[in-house]
């Protein structure tokens, strides 16, 4: 269950580098290439390999993560596979089982939330803890960064690196800092500031590559240059580039913050075909999945959407959203209703991507969202304008679906079911 936070009055823990309090201690954890390590787990002969998750070969779609053997070869989480292959011929490249990592993100989270007041979930295999009643000072957080290192390797049979600091942006850089299996620490401001002045403004919190291009073409390249040039940033990025000003201060006061289902702003489920579809008919047909996997997580937040969006990515990779207000769509035949409306009106044209969601949010209850509801399947039945729709595609396509509706949403069975109704459509 995720850590809710423990107001106490206490006193600011000492930095030893510095003799200043430190206002909190954040440690930041992350898995060393999750899914290929807890592949190369549970089947030892994979150890030592070029072990590539994602896509398979042949297939359009992106590598999800992959070995550090791989990553010799220049491969890297988000290539296309294509590229991948191109790079690394003799890996070894698996579709990932997304319900086993789930199962094991959730051992993990049990273990790390032991030592917080407070954690924020990023990823299955990324968190956020803050530390600093628990630990004190920076040799209690050592000794629970150290634990929690120890615990993962011992209970979970995996490897994760720690970084311990005093704000989640420096928490984070140290993590990255040593991997795989690292530990590092950054305790004071300028103790990030003299780690990464010299390097790349993309070290910094939100500078993605298109922020990163912008700077660059004005000259900055570096945290220093950044620093040197504050009112360039502010006039190219406005707010983004006043806080990236911060940053390259050592500047970052923001809190561990438990998730909330309320700060939600979209739920969405999309699929990428192996071959375009020209026939919006077929597009329809798998819109009626999409919209279910939709339901049923929202359901799992207790989130209502009150509006719907369309994605759709055409086979010359142009892209388009398409969105309008929905109320009360709380059922995956009001989200498909809604959603095919506005595939009505789209240009008709080779697809190669297919996306469903909500957005607009209002509570369905009061659940107050835990790992073990977050990681959980709905066993929700549908209702009857759902079984009636279910029942076309099972005529159409032969598909059954009595007792495995759950399991066609696990992603790999998403699209084996999706590339079977397109293959026979």
């Amino acid at each position: 269950m995720f850590c809710n936070r423990v107001k106490q009055t206490r006193t600011s823990p000492i930095s030893e580098k510095s003799g200043m309090p430190m206002d909190q201690i954040i440690i930041h954890v992350d898995m060393d290439a999750f899914f290929a390590s807890v592949e190369m787990r549970d089947n030892p002969s994979l150890r030592g390999k070029p072990l590539i998750i994602g896509s398979l070969p042949g297939e359009r779609g992106v590598v999800a993560t992959c070995s550090y053997e791989a990553r010799k070869y220049g491969v890297y989480s988000s290539m296309n596979i294509k590229e991948a292959y191109r790079l690394c011929p003799h890996g070894i490249y698996m579709h990932p089982d997304i319900e086993k990592y789930k199962t094991v993100s959730a051992q993990l989270h049990e273990i790390w939330n032991t030592y917080c007041t407070a954690a924020e979930t990023i990823a299955l295999d990324e968190a956020y803890l803050d530390v600093t009643e628990k630990a004190r000072d920076p040799e209690g957080a050592r000794r629970i960064a150290h634990l929690i290192k120890q615990r993962t390797r011992d209970e979970v049979g995996l490897t994760c690196s720690v970084g311990v600091a005093y704000s989640k942006t420096a928490a984070k850089t140290a993590s990255e800092e040593k991997k795989p299996d690292g530990y590092f620490e950054i305790l004071t401001p300028q103790d990030f500031v003299n780690l990464i002045i010299d390097r790349d403004v993309r070290v910094l919190y939100t500078v993605g590559e298109k922020t990163a291009q912008k700077l660059y073409a004005a000259g900055i390249r570096t945290v220093r240059d950044l620093r040197n040039n504050n009112e360039t940033s502010v006039r190219l990025l406005g707010k983004q580039g006043r806080w990236l000003a911060m940053l390259a201060d050592g500047i970052d006061n923001r809190k561990v913050t438990p998730f909330r289902p309320e700060d939600v702003k979209s739920i969405s489920r999309e699929v990428t075909f192996q071959e375009d579809v020209s026939d919006f008919e077929l597009l329809k047909d798998v819109m009626i999945l999409l919209a279910i996997g939709v339901e049923r997580r929202a359901k799992r937040h207790g989130l209502r959407g009150n509006g719907v969006t369309l994605k759709v990515t055409y086979s010359d990779m142009r892209g388009i959203t398409r969105s309008h207000m929905a109320p009360g769509c709380d059922s995956a035949a009001a989200i498909y209703r809604e959603s095919v409306r506005l595939l009505d009106k789209v240009e008709k044209r080779p697809v190669r991507l297919i996306g469903v969601g909500i957005y607009h949010f209002s509570d369905q209850s009061d659940t107050q969202l835990t790992l073990e509801n977050l990681f959980s399947r709905d066993e929700t039945e549908p209702d009857g304008e759902l079984l009636h729709l279910l029942s076309s595609l099972q005529n159409h396509y032969h598909l059954d679906f009595a007792g495995h509706l759950d399991q066609i949403f696990q992603m790999n069975l998403l699209h084996k079911t999706v590339e079977y109704m397109r293959k026979h459509f």
